[in-house]
Parts: structure tokens; C-alpha cells; sequence
């Protein structure tokens, strides 16, 4: 390591990195503030999602949320509503409860210590860092994604970074590089290099200001670093999904909080193997599950979603309610909730397209009726 960064090799890199940022770097709405709590929370909206996705999440959030406490305050279903279809709804889950803990145990103001910091939920050695240096200016280093892959091509790190020998090498190096003055400035710097110019595949080389120091780029080796590891195969889960039907309203229930997509809302649905599926078997299990008595009708299109760490297929069935009281052990609550109001409750991308398909369908069955009676009537 020491042969690596040598205190001239380190000035250089200091002195190209940051200046390149001070002239490209973007300018996004959590960077023209020092408060923590608005840089914690676009850190946690930028956790596995890009940029551009992350913008009007976060400027409605902290308008509807203005500081720590107001989100202490908030209501669980206000926070998930905002975070609808941003995905890993967990984040939004410890975000919520870190608020709380804020005003519990630190009276309303942020941490400032890292340990605390480090402490609150939802927060790991990374998020803690990029907090500690951006908002507190303190010397911590921070090793995402983004600065793995530059990290990897400048010194030429072969190794897989996903192993833990690799990752303790990487943080000892970001911390190395780090400029006790301008941390935050470089952990961003480090971090935009990453995302707009030294790209997973075609880094744009000729614009890098590290470009003739990078080691992977000396040898013609930059686009296979930093190295990967071999892709398992993607789990395949299927669901047939019931749009049940009761006087305009559509059954929907409330899933616990915890686990995947906790406290969202959604249609009943029951896990099946696709090849074996029949409607007979749709309304035995509705019966089963649900405590529901249901005709089942024509089948709507099918949705498709992937998820983290599989591909869910749903297939949707149009049902009418025919008797019953509505019990489901993964649900929290259920309503019958009227197809206009819908958008009141807070739904993950795969259900608000399951929604849609069942607005047409409903729609559809409208249509005919009138016209029909319009037939009649003539």
C-alpha cells in the first residue's frame, strides 16, 4: 500500500479529483445544503437507485418533511405513500424509525458523532461516512459502488471486491486518499467520477482527470475491472392475483410491517405453480386463505416485476364477491376500498400495474353495460 501512495502521488490525486469537481460537478438539490438531516435522507433514497429517479422523490419528501422532527411526527402511511414505487421499501421503513429515535434520544438534533450516527437504523459504515464528511466535514471515508469501480481501475485491484479481504483493502485505501480538510468534497468527487465518467462499460477515459495515473487504463484492462463474480440464475416465483369486486369497491389489504414490501398495500393473491393453475383452484384458495367466498371470472394480462433477488409473474383474475368476512394472517387490514380512491394508499410498482389492469377490465365491463342497455332501450 505505502508503495502505492506515496504523499506526492496522493497531493496529485487530491489536487486533479477535486478539480475536476469543483468545475463537473452536478448540481443536485442535497448538495446546496450542509443540513444532515437532508443529506441523510437523499442518502438513503440513492441506496440502489439512480440519480435521476432519486430528484422528485426527495424534493417532495423533504417538502411534505421539512426537518428530523416533522418526519418523527409523520404518519407511517404519509412516509410509504412518498416513497411509492421508489422501491426497497425498507429504507423508507428505518428512515421513519431513525426520525423517532432522533427525537427520542437525541432531543430533535442529528448526531454528529459517527458511532451515532452509524447507530440509527437503516444506516452501515458507507451512509454513515458520507453523513459524518458532507454534512459534519469530519475525515470518514465512504466506499460505494461507484468509488469500488474507480478504485479498482486507478490501482489496478484484480481481486473480486466482494470478498472481505477486498473490501477491508478498499476502505483502507479510500482512507488513505482522504484529505482531512475536504472530505466531503472528495468522498462526492470520488463518487460523481464514478457515475459519470468511469462507467460499468465505455468509460469515458479521455475526460478522466485521473486517466494517466490509472493503472487499468496503462494496461487496457479498464472495462474488466473491477471484477465480477459469476451471476446465479434468477428465481422464478408465480402468483395468481384476485381483483375482487364488491359494489364498485376492490378488496385490498394492508401487509405487516417488516419483510418485503411491509406496510404497502395489495390485492389478495396466492402463490402458485403456473403450469398446474385453474380457477377452480383460485376460488378454493380465496375460500382458504381469505375466508372469502368469490366467483372467479376472466383472467386480465399478466404482470410481470423483478424484483432484488427474483422475477415475480403475476396473473390476474377478475372476481366478484359472492359472501364471507375477509381474515388473512399477512395482512395488517383490509378494506373494501372504491376504485377512485385507490390512489389515496400506498402500493409498490407491481400492484399499481395489477391496478391498472383491473381499471381497464372494470372499465370494459361498464362499457358494455351501457351498452347493452342502450340496445335495449332502442
Amino acid at each position: 500500500m505505502k508503495s502505492l501512495l506515496d504523499e506526492r502521488r496522493i497531493l496529485r490525486f487530491h489536487q486533479r479529483l477535486l478539480g475536476w469537481f469543483e468545475t463537473h460537478a452536478r448540481d443536485l438539490p442535497w448538495r446546496r445544503t450542509r443540513d444532515p438531516y437532508r443529506i441523510w435522507v437523499s442518502e438513503i433514497m440513492l441506496q440502489q437507485t439512480q440519480v435521476d429517479t432519486v430528484i422528485p422523490y426527495y424534493e417532495a419528501f423533504v417538502e411534505r418533511f421539512g426537518d428530523v422532527r416533522a418526519l418523527a411526527r409523520g404518519r407511517a402511511d404519509t412516509v410509504m405513500k412518498l416513497w411509492e414505487g421508489l422501491g426497497y421499501y425498507s429504507r423508507a421503513r428505518h428512515l421513519h424509525a431513525a426520525a423517532r429515535m432522533i427525537v427520542r434520544e437525541h432531543k430533535g438534533r442529528f448526531p454528529s458523532e459517527f458511532d451515532a450516527i452509524l447507530g440509527l437504523p437503516g444506516v452501515g459504515r458507507y451512509t454513515a461516512g458520507a453523513i459524518a464528511s458532507m454534512a459534519f466535514g469530519q475525515a470518514r471515508a465512504v466506499v460505494d459502488g461507484n468509488v469500488i469501480r474507480v478504485l479498482c481501475r486507478v490501482f489496478r485491484i484484480e481481486e473480486n471486491p466482494k470478498t472481505a479481504a477486498v473490501q477491508r483493502r478498499l476502505w483502507s485505501l479510500a482512507e488513505s486518499l482522504l484529505p482531512a480538510d475536504r472530505a466531503g468534497d472528495f468522498n462526492q468527487a470520488l463518487m460523481e467520477l464514478g457515475a459519470t465518467v468511469c462507467f460499468v462499460k465505455r468509460p469515458l477515459c479521455q475526460a478522466c482527470p485521473l486517466g494517466d495515473t490509472c493503472a487499468a487504463r496503462k494496461a487496457d484492462c479498464q472495462e474488466t475491472l473491477p471484477a465480477k463474480a459469476v451471476r446465479k440464475a434468477v428465481p422464478r416465483r408465480h402468483i395468481a392475483s384476485a381483483v375482487i369486486m364488491h359494489k364498485g369497491r376492490i378488496l385490498a389489504g394492508k401487509r405487516k410491517a417488516g419483510g418485503l414490501l411491509g406496510d404497502l398495500w395489495e390485492l389478495p393473491a396466492i402463490q402458485t405453480d403456473a403450469a398446474a393453475w385453474t380457477k377452480t383452484r383460485l376460488q378454493k384458495q380465496l375460500q382458504e386463505a381469505f375466508g372469502i367466498d368469490a366467483k372467479v371470472g376472466r383472467k386480465l394480462e399478466e404482470v410481470t416485476h423483478v424484483f432484488s433477488h427474483f422475477k415475480l409473474r403475476a396473473i390476474p383474475y377478475l372476481c366478484m364477491y359472492v359472501a364471507g368476512r375477509c381474515s388473512c394472517r399477512q395482512w395488517s387490514r383490509w378494506r373494501w376500498i372504491p376504485l377512485d380512491r385507490v390512489g389515496r394508499y400506498a402500493w409498490s410498482s407491481g400492484q399499481k400495474k395489477l391496478l391498472e389492469r383491473a381499471a381497464h377490465a372494470v372499465g370494459d365491463q361498464v362499457a358494455a353495460a351501457r351498452s347493452s342497455a342502450s340496445t335495449l332501450r332502442t
